[in-house]
């Protein structure tokens, strides 16, 4: 055998200096900088819109088709009116959302006698129902997330 070969199952390798090492490990690592600063180029010149739907407007989010009828604010809560199909036995309240005053609210209670409560959804009938959400003032939007995708309400 000769002097900086070695042989591993059969095959004969040539040793590497630890120079050639580290240079590589630098070129590779600068590469990954390069793709990184690449990348946050790219995605600081993308332009994102936000579709804002009017109320009454209904959308298709992974087969759950929903719309936002009308809001209500009150000191005592926010009321949001919803309709929703498509799917069965899902509970209404989850995935929605309320952006108001620089915060994101999840649903909560409705006070007695301000409508009917979302429980479930049903596949084949539409479901009238409040949401509830803390009380609010000022402009808010009302957003519905279900399976990555998200669909928003706002007065225009």
């Amino acid at each position: 055998m000769r002097l900086g070969l070695f042989r591993v199952r059969g095959v004969v390798w040539k040793r590497m200096s630890t120079r050639k090492l580290i240079l590589s490990a630098i070129l590779c690592g600068l590469a990954i900088v390069l793709a990184g600063g690449f990348k946050l180029i790219q995605v600081a010149n993308e332009d994102v819109t936000v579709e804002l739907l009017s109320f009454g407007t209904s959308q298709t989010l992974s087969e759950m088709t929903v719309a936002v009828e009308k809001m209500e604010q009150t000191t005592v809560a926010t009321l949001v009116t919803v309709t929703m199909t498509g799917v069965d036995g899902s509970n209404a309240t989850e995935g929605w959302r309320l952006l108001a005053d620089g915060k994101v609210l999840g649903p909560s209670t409705i006070p007695e006698g301000a409508g009917v409560p979302c429980d479930t959804t049903t596949a084949d009938a539409v479901v009238r129902c409040v949401v509830g959400f803390a009380p609010t003032k000022g402009s808010v939007t009302v957003a519905y997330l279900r399976a990555g995708e998200q669909s928003q309400w706002a007065t225009k």
